[in-house]
């Protein structure tokens, strides 16, 4: 049985080569692309479950990339880098990639941040139906977001991460606790990723992102969902 189906894009046939190896003995289906160009297209024609997207490749790049698979898709996106500077890793975050990881990397590293782009958490699929909270609509079941009545698209973590901070409304909830519980056990220290994904968040939700009534930042602790009045 696979444990998913995953697209490399990478332009070094080596890195291909071996990354194709390496999964497949895992268990996992896995197909290859060479460019930006040719994974969009083979998306187009294949179902993916997991894409491993090298950010420095000739043509429209890992960045650009990313960008119009999350214009199209919600499918769980790993950006590859050799550059390890916030900047980069901000960088693949805000185009969209649900992690990255920086070459070059161990096998258990990879795998280990495979399973945690794949983890989806347990109430998300399973839940009651819509939850409604002033403009927002929340529904666990099918993993849809309306605002003020028009869908919304959320990554897969986008959306772990608003459904689990409703589960403890207007409680401050520790960066560590939201890191651990939607990508895993193995985070607690990317304080960054919830920065950045917090923002995305409220750019998609918030009426004014800048000053928002969902999505609150409590200083030195973590977040909290904050219920309209």
């Amino acid at each position: 049985m696979s444990h998913g189906h995953i697209l490399i894009v990478d332009d070094e046939p080596q890195i291909r080569r071996v990354m194709r190896v390496t999964l497949s003995a895992q268990g996992y289906l896995v197909g290859d692309a060479r460019s930006g160009e040719e994974a969009l297209e083979k998306l187009r024609e294949e179902k993916f479950d997991l894409v491993l997207l090298d950010m420095n490749m000739p043509g429209i790049g890992g960045l650009a990339a990313c960008r119009e698979i999350r214009e199209r898709s919600d499918i769980a996106v790993i950006m590859l880098t050799v550059r390890n500077t916030d900047k980069d890793k901000v960088e693949a975050l805000d185009a969209g990639a649900d992690d990255y990881v920086t070459k070059p990397f161990s096998t258990p590293e990879l795998l280990a941040r495979i399973r945690a782009a794949l983890r989806r958490l347990p109430h998300a699929g399973t839940g009651p139906g819509p939850l409604v909270m002033g403009d927002l609509e929340i529904n666990p079941k099918t993993r849809r977001v309306k605002v003020r009545g028009k869908e919304v698209r959320l990554t897969p973590k986008e959306f772990d991460l608003l459904c689990f901070m409703t589960t403890r409304p207007n409680e401050p909830i520790a960066h560590g606790l939201l890191l651990q519980t939607v990508w895993g056990p193995d985070y607690g220290n990317e304080v960054e990723y919830l920065r950045v994904f917090i923002n995305q968040l409220r750019k998609k939700i918030e009426n004014d992102p800048s000053k928002p009534q969902y999505l609150i930042t409590e200083p030195w602790i973590g977040y909290r969902f904050q219920t309209p009045s």
